[in-house]
């Protein structure tokens, strides 16, 4: 159970836990109201009575776990750019400011341990509800960081930084919805003394080179077209052997796909 769990009784404090718990495992559309009101331990009218639909459960969690972590990562970057001033900051500041929050938050008792396993699951969420609802209400946020990175990365077209933050981002949600947040600290720290500053500049190390690395490196692309022109090679040369082989056996029996006795008249 999260650190914030609703006081005992309380019906829509528990629909909204529920909510979340089943969301951090199954997923928008893998979850079904009868679920969360049975892990609730409340009939469905509740859920009725309380929110109207599960939709409307869904938005009332996300804005409750959302909403401040957002007006949080506003309220360091405008810190931030003010104190670079004129100067930009780089990719991996950036980045920070999209972190540093959250894993606060994580700390402290409103948050929980699983703060994190929930950012990881709303990010990486393929429903178009869950899709719909982040544009519609943190779109805003989403210009401002990405200004954030556009001038911390000039030479990036909008169009290509866009892809670079999407496969970014996609990867870190990825692993934020399937770790333990302890795990996670402890594998990124590498037996170094555990301490949140440590992981999260190991987490950004790994995430920054997504938006900097060279597309165009023609060494590296050289470098691909070999291993693929030798798994041609190798899977031509085994498809010759195959036949080679079935040629020198003589005409093969069809076996497993007719009848018992359609492979005795063949077979004759």
């Amino acid at each position: 159970m999260n650190s914030h769990s609703p006081i005992p009784g309380n019906t829509r404090g528990r629909l909204l836990e529920a909510a979340e718990l089943l969301f951090v495992k199954h997923g928008y559309e893998g979850m079904s109201l009868r679920q969360i009101t049975s892990h609730a331990k409340v009939n469905l009218a509740a859920v009725n009575y309380h929110f109207g639909s599960k939709e409307a459960l869904v938005q009332e969690l996300l804005s409750a776990r959302l909403d401040r972590l957002n007006q949080e990562r506003l309220a360091l970057l405008s810190l931030c750019e003010a104190r670079y001033g004129e100067h930009a900051m780089d990719a991996s500041a950036v980045f920070g400011v999209l972190f540093v929050p959250a894993v606060r938050i994580s700390r402290d008792r409103t948050g929980g341990m699983g703060f994190m396993r929930l950012l990881g699951r709303v990010y990486s969420d393929p429903s178009p509800f869950i899709r719909d609802y982040l544009h519609e209400h943190y779109q805003p946020i989403y210009e401002r960081f990405f200004e954030a990175f556009a001038r911390a990365l000039p030479h990036l077209s909008r169009n290509e930084l866009g892809m670079r933050l999407h496969f970014a981002l996609k990867a870190l949600s990825g692993v934020l919805a399937s770790e333990d947040m302890d795990e996670l600290i402890s594998a990124l720290c590498m037996g170094e003394p555990v301490s949140d500053s440590l992981m999260l500049a190991r987490l950004i190390a790994f995430v920054s080179p997504m938006l900097t690395v060279p597309f165009d490196n023609r060494e590296h692309i050289r470098g691909v077209e070999q291993i693929m022109e030798m798994a041609a090679a190798a899977a031509q040369a085994a498809d010759s052997k195959v036949q080679a082989d079935g040629e020198s056996a003589g005409p093969r029996k069809p076996r497993g796909i007719l009848p018992l006795w359609a492979e005795k008249v063949v077979g004759t």
